[in-house]
């Protein structure tokens, strides 16, 4: 017998299928295959990426009874595979539903799971590490409530996303139209595919931001204002690709769409003229930083801490804890008075009057003891005392100083003007008040 005759030698039946010895032969070598390569999986890479990342996974079981379940599944579709055995279990139009097909389902939903849980866990553990708050005694179970809104919940719907997309193509489902009457025949697959690229690029400018730009910012100490500058035109820019491509992907010709966008900007730069200004603002400033979030301005006389800027309105948050929303227009046509854009200290001044016949040397140098004991003011530039004027009924003097306390400036100087008083009561300064001599003519006189 020659070894063609012997591979082809017939064993046994399953249904209708026969089996021959090379079929069996090759069964046997896949999972033999099958069973080496989860041996070095289980026994030589996991401990070392166990090793590697011991503070972030704790769980080492649960990572290898997801990758036994997935070797499983792995061999039981060879199997069906090498001993064709793949018989059909459903037959609908062009949906053929056969043993592989879900096995193959299996098989992708299981490393989701296994992807979604270790990725997540990773970036938790990175998103702490980078901010320098991370207890290694701790499991890190003990973070993950508190970013599962942000990188971890973005993994879970992208990866479970993409395993959907997967499964439907394996049953052939991704290729049915929604509307099948129309121009354009959107299939399910490529809504999948475009909510696959949109989450792919959150979860992109979520990494990109909080993990690798905020340990730049960290090291290069780069201002609160520029971060959300730079993060602001990342999203802009990283979103606006995004959302292109996933117009793109559902069928949509770009041709067609710039051409009703030029028609549609026409008419609303026509009607909304200020609404363009405040947007084409927004963007100035973006660009230029100018004003950035965490300064703070003088509109008008209307004093705040910008907290965010938008494309068409920024948010101003005054002294009293009211938020004012302002169009970005009048942050850049308007005179602006920005406290803390090139120097994150502002010279303040309080005046106050004395009797004539103080002694002004005593007064200089009371004010400038009260101004070194107030936590809120500079040591440098010092503060000094400026002799003003010689009043109609007091000598007047001006005690200037730095700060950078510029929201609650008033509050500062309510506190020096508390300190003087008493400190001139002390030393028996006196502040004088007005004095007029009233002459009264009378009759005769």
């Amino acid at each position: 017998m020659t070894v063609n005759e012997f591979f082809l030698r017939e064993l046994f039946k399953i249904g209708t299928h026969t089996v021959t010895a090379g079929h069996l032969i090759s069964w046997i070598v896949v999972l033999i295959l099958t069973f080496a390569i989860y041996r070095l999986v289980v026994t030589k890479l996991l401990p070392r990426y166990f090793e590697k990342e011991k503070y972030v996974i704790r769980d080492h079981g649960k990572i290898i009874r997801s990758i036994r379940y997935i070797f499983i599944l792995i061999a039981m579709i060879g199997s069906v595979l090498v001993l064709k055995i793949d018989f059909e279990i459903y037959e609908f139009r062009n949906v053929v539903i056969r043993i592989s097909t879900i096995l193959y389902a299996l098989t992708i939903w299981q490393v989701a799971g296994m992807l979604d849980w270790l990725a997540s866990k990773v970036l938790v553990y990175n998103y702490h590490r980078s901010r320098n708050d991370l207890d290694k005694k701790a499991s890190i179970e003990k973070y993950a409530k508190e970013t599962e809104g942000q990188g971890g919940s973005m993994v879970r719907v992208l990866v479970y996303a993409a395993a959907t997309f997967l499964v439907l193509q394996s049953f052939n489902l991704d290729s049915y139209s929604i509307f099948p009457s129309t121009e354009y025949k959107t299939k399910v697959g490529d809504i999948l595919e475009a909510m696959l690229i949109l989450l792919s690029a959150r979860l992109l400018f979520w990494v990109i931001t909080q993990l690798v730009l905020f340990r730049y910012y960290k090291r290069s100490r780069v201002n609160l204002g520029s971060q959300y500058a730079i993060n602001q035109l990342l999203k802009y820019v990283l979103y606006t690709m995004a959302v292109l491509w996933a117009i793109s992907v559902l069928g949509v010709k770009m041709t067609v769409l710039w051409g009703g966008a030029a028609a549609l900007l026409v008419g609303l730069g026509l009607g909304l003229q200020q609404t363009f200004n405040d947007f084409f603002s927004g963007i100035l400033l973006l660009f230029e930083r100018s004003v950035e979030v965490g300064n703070v301005l003088d509109i008008g006389g209307l004093v705040g801490t910008v907290k965010a800027i938008g494309l068409r309105t920024s948010t101003v948050e005054t002294r009293d804890s009211i938020t004012v929303v302002v169009p970005n227009s009048k942050l850049v046509t308007d005179n602006v008075i920005n406290w803390s854009h090139f120097d994150e200290k502002v010279r303040f001044k309080i005046g106050v009057g004395v009797a004539y016949g103080s002694d002004t040397k005593l007064v200089k140098k009371i004010l400038l003891k009260v101004a070194a004991d107030h936590p809120s003011v500079n040591e440098k530039p010092n503060p000094f005392v400026r002799f003003t004027n010689f009043g109609d009924s007091s000598l007047d003097f001006e005690l200037h100083f730095y700060s950078r306390n510029f929201i609650h400036i008033e509050d500062v100087k309510s506190d020096l003007r508390f300190e003087i008083d008493n400190a001139f009561r002390k030393n028996d300064v006196e502040i004088p008040f007005p004095q007029r001599v009233v002459w009264m003519k009378g009759n005769g006189e």
